[in-house]
């Protein structure tokens, strides 16, 4: 049997047997034995060491942004939906450098708001429609380290540890030699830099200052592009940690102004924990610098993003939970590498579950539990930490987000280009095509594991792009577009996410609605001045059944809306229940009050050339509802899921462009959609968390 290198790239994994990378790229396996241990052993520190610099403390105070020449509209007080991204990384991240990646974090703010920036795959990108608000949020680990070590002019590449990585961009082909070249530069870079960190060869002292010059260079961006009433920017980073078993416990953070700031971001270089990232977070706020954080990728966790214990395994009580939710009050569930927003094996009775699920840990290959990794899961056991007197940890708002590693967010099923820049450029690397006779040979002579044959055709498998997705968008409630407004939406969790569309979702609850009132030109001043809105909690009032308001508007450039639905979860003699209810449906159709479901509208997609059924669907679907099964003794979260007409899936236009037939182990269409923050119910009258 063949010895196998395997490489993990973000979320690829490229392997190649020992002769094949000797064929790729040239060299004896022999001659890098010794620096292949010292890199096993430096890989092995990193994953298991919790604080490998001591975090620092200092801060610095820069300039008020000076915005001249802007048209600013007056604020609105029924709140306008603003659609953004914030979760984007540039060249600042050393694996979207490893990737191919040249974007600047002012290249991407200019994408942002609708140019055209050049993708590593050598063909230009660019939205449809501009976005409202963006941050750039490159890993605060190694930020800005792997350019320094390629561009040849500084004093960091005079290291030996940064010779094998000069000048790693100057050219992107995107072939297979290519490709294992940046296989390697992503794991090896790690490695070397901890590694000489830990043997005195690399100063920590210089790690700090390169990457705190990225970081100002990051911050300066976004106050360059900040441009209040027209376009926002926020300040943020990524904190990238997990456990020694490779589960995710990534978050981004997001600043609220960028006047004060700290030095340096709080990175995994500081702590594996997160809860060390929330002292951290309550130790800046002290001295006047507000941040949030979301965390992202759950469905990766394996069950540790939303576990009923802390770190160190203690049950989580008050303070864990009023720490988190001072500092984490929302998610992030849905993005590219899959939606989290549950599982058919969580909710078997949801029809709608199976969407866009990404069945591994994050950067392998290796399955991760739906238990304790999806938010459905995560809202159900807020409610079980919440009965034994601990309060509730997961009480979150949804975001989505796309975590380009471009500076590109790719939201379009129909032009769908991808995540990590030249490892799926193209739609035979995304494995929606057919190998080429070249790659096909070549990948089942040097690793058959990344070649699958499905209807008798070879196709790439690298570490299962074909179940990303080109979502998601985060959208907020605000009064108008400006740092101040939007971050305030945050953290009041007036949010809602879309897998990729422009679905507008308001969500409210009250005992006062009527269903006169869903007509009336003033519906919105109603709903913020008689009820509460998502995010929030409504308190018991005696035994009166609360109504709720739900509302959507489709996206005008995509499908229309098919249905609207409202999730409900509780608990039951100490058991999860959920139950999910058609509340709104199109073409005058009416919700079956057995099944409460709506009858088929019969909207229907092309298998040829992917149009869609052009008379069904709505723009505009709003109802008031009434719980039928409302108990008012039952703590309950409830939350608006918005369905879309099917459309085709991004991996079916790539074949039907290239004019292929597509693999029937994937499917073929999607249903695009939104979700509102939850609304939660609390039967006794007071909040089970500590705000």
């Amino acid at each position: 049997m063949k010895k196998r290198s395997i490489i993990i790239v973000g979320l690829s994994v490229v392997a190649f047997s020992a002769a094949g990378v000797m064929m790729l790229n040239g060299g004896s396996s022999s001659e890098k034995n010794a620096a292949f241990h010292k890199r096993a052993q430096a890989d092995h520190y990193f994953r298991n060491t919790n604080t490998i610099i001591e975090p620092t403390d200092d801060i610095v105070d820069r300039p008020q942004v000076a915005i001249s020449g802007t048209v600013r509209p007056a604020p609105n007080p029924d709140r306008n939906a603003y659609f953004g991204d914030l979760h984007v990384h540039t060249e600042f991240s050393f694996d979207a450098s490893a990737f191919g990646t040249t974007a600047t974090p002012a290249d991407a703010y200019r994408y942002a708001q609708g140019e055209a920036i050049q993708h590593p795959g050598g063909y230009e990108v660019q939205l449809v429609q501009p976005l409202d608000f963006y941050a750039v949020t490159d890993h605060g680990v190694f930020l800005g380290l792997i350019n320094e070590a390629a561009d040849t002019t500084t004093e960091f590449s005079k290291y030996d540890l940064a010779k094998p990585y000069h000048d790693i961009n100057k050219t992107v082909d995107g072939g297979l030699r290519d490709l294992s070249k940046r296989s390697q530069f992503f794991n090896n870079f790690i490695a070397d830099v901890v590694g000489g960190m830990r043997d005195g060869t690399l100063s920590i002292e210089e790690v700090g200052e390169i990457s705190s010059a990225a970081w100002m260079e990051t911050i300066a961006a976004a106050d360059a592009a900040y441009l209040p009433g027209q376009f926002t920017t926020f300040a943020g980073y990524e904190f990238t940690s997990s456990t020694a078993e490779r589960e995710a416990l990534h978050r981004n953070v997001i600043f609220r102004g960028t006047e004060r700031l700290p030095i340096l971001p709080f990175s995994r270089f500081n702590s594996i924990n997160p809860e060390g990232l929330w002292d951290w977070m309550d130790a800046i706020r002290a001295l006047g610098i507000e941040s949030l954080a979301i965390p992202h990728n759950s469905n990766g966790s394996n069950g540790a993003m939303f576990m009923f214990t802390d770190w160190a395994g203690n049950p989580i009580d008050q303070e864990y939970s009023s720490q988190r939710g001072r500092n984490e009050p929302l998610v992030e569930i849905t993005q590219v590498k899959g939606t989290s927003e549950t599982h058919p094996a969580l909710s078997p009775n949801d029809e709608w579950a199976n969407f866009e699920i990404f069945p591994f840990r994050t950067n392998t290959r290796i399955p991760s539990d739906p238990e304790g990794s999806y938010v459905r899961d995560g809202l159900h056991r807020g409610l079980a930490i919440a009965e034994t007197g601990g309060g509730n940890p997961y009480k979150f708002g949804f975001v989505g987000a796309s975590d380009t590693h471009t500076g590109a967010a790719s939201l379009s099923e129909f032009n769908y280009f991808g995540k990590i820049g030249s490892f799926d450029s193209d739609a035979e690397k995304r494995g929606s095509v057919p190998a080429s006779f070249m790659y096909g040979t070549l990948l089942n002579w040097n690793a058959p594991e990344m070649v699958e044959k499905v209807d008798g055709k070879d196709y790439i498998d690298f570490a299962g792009y074909k179940y990303w997705g080109a979502s998601g968008i985060a959208g907020v409630w605000a009064e108008e577009n400006t740092r101040e407004s939007i971050y305030d939406a945050l953290r009041r969790k007036e949010t809602f996410a879309t897998s990729g569309t422009r679905i507008k979702v308001r969500f409210f609850a009250g005992y006062d609605f009527t269903d006169a009132q869903l007509h009336d030109p003033d519906l919105v001043s109603i709903a913020y001045e008689n009820g509460i809105t998502m995010g929030g909690t409504l308190q018991a009032d005696d035994d009166q059944p609360p109504v709720f308001l739900a509302w959507a508007a489709a996206d005008p450039n995509t499908a229309k809306l098919q249905r609207v639905q409202i999730i409900k979860g509780w608990r039951e003699d100490g058991e999860h229940q959920e139950l999910v209810y058609d509340v709104a449906c199109s073409d005058g159709l009416t919700v079956d009050p057995d099944t409460h479901r709506c009858p088929d509208n019969e909207a229907r997609v092309s298998s040829d050339d992917c149009s869609i059924s052009a008379d069904a669907g709505a723009g505009e679907l709003k109802t008031m509802w009434r719980d039928p099964d409302f108990s008012p003794d039952q703590e309950a979260f409830y939350y608006v899921r918005v369905l879309e007409n099917p459309v085709c899936r991004w991996s079916t236009w790539d074949a039907i462009r290239s004019s292929k037939k597509p693999r029937s182990d994937l499917p073929a269409t999607i249903q695009e959609r939104a979700w509102s923050s939850p609304i939660w119910y609390s039967a006794t009258g007071t909040d089970t968390f500590v705000e």
